[in-house]
């Protein structure tokens, strides 16, 4: 009776366990090919994405960049107005996120704040300006730039916010290898009080702060290819 009792109890923590590792084994799955979270660090994608945003990106949208699997999960390349996210070029440990402006082969030339491409103005009704000038001295190339031919299987990036936005314009193009995927909703939104010295200092304003803060209209906002999202 004992052994069958001992039998049955390793039966089931195997079974817990067999469980708990093809959870592991699932979301990192997910992780790697489908989905990953991602949390806006600054305003460079406002009014769209706020600092706090936590977003979804969708990584299988533009199939996964491996080996074995890109032949076969083709789904689309990026297009103009998407938002995605990217390892940013000159420091691929960091992330960033920005919206796709130019594509392969095409020429992008910026006068006064105005993007044309090929020659034709480009509309945007998702961006921000919040300086008048249209000449920063300290920016020489964020009102006027180009023209610039995007090289292939390269993405001319820019932020919403374009005239607080660190972008394409100062240091180059995205290589296709270099985007994770698209940003696709807002999960949660969270305005921090002041700057957070540390991790730990971070997590007690969230819990401090959780219900005041968070901003809870923006919680499943979709992240739209043209969207201007207005008050944050």
């Amino acid at each position: 009776m004992a052994a069958a009792h001992e039998s049955a109890k390793k039966s089931t923590i195997r079974e817990y366990y067999e469980a708990l590792l093809i959870a592991i084994v699932f979301v990192n799955f997910a992780r790697i090919f489908a989905f990953q979270a991602f949390k806006i660090p600054s305003g460079s994608m406002e009014d769209n994405l706020l600092t706090g945003d936590h977003i979804i990106v969708n990584k299988f949208i533009y199939g996964p960049q491996t080996p074995v699997l890109s032949p076969l999960l083709p789904l689309r390349e990026p297009r103009r107005g998407d938002v995605v996210v990217f390892r940013y070029p000159e420091d691929p440990h960091q992330d960033f996120v920005k919206r796709v402006v130019a594509l392969p082969g095409e020429t992008i030339l910026i006068r006064d704040k105005r993007v044309f491409i090929d020659g034709r103005e480009l509309h945007e009704p998702y961006t921000l300006f919040k300086d008048e000038q249209t000449q920063h001295p300290n920016y020489s190339y964020r009102d006027q730039f180009g023209p610039y031919r995007v090289p292939p299987g390269e993405y001319f990036t820019m932020g919403d916010n374009r005239d607080s936005s660190h972008d394409s314009r100062f240091w180059g193009s995205v290589p296709r290898s270099m985007i994770k995927g698209r940003a696709f909703m807002v999960y949660w939104s969270f305005a921090l009080p002041k700057a957070p010295e540390s991790r730990l200092a971070e997590l007690e304003m969230v819990l401090l702060n959780f219900f005041r803060n968070t901003r809870w209209r923006r919680t499943f906002f979709v992240v739209d290819r043209v969207y201007h999202y207005g008050n944050g």
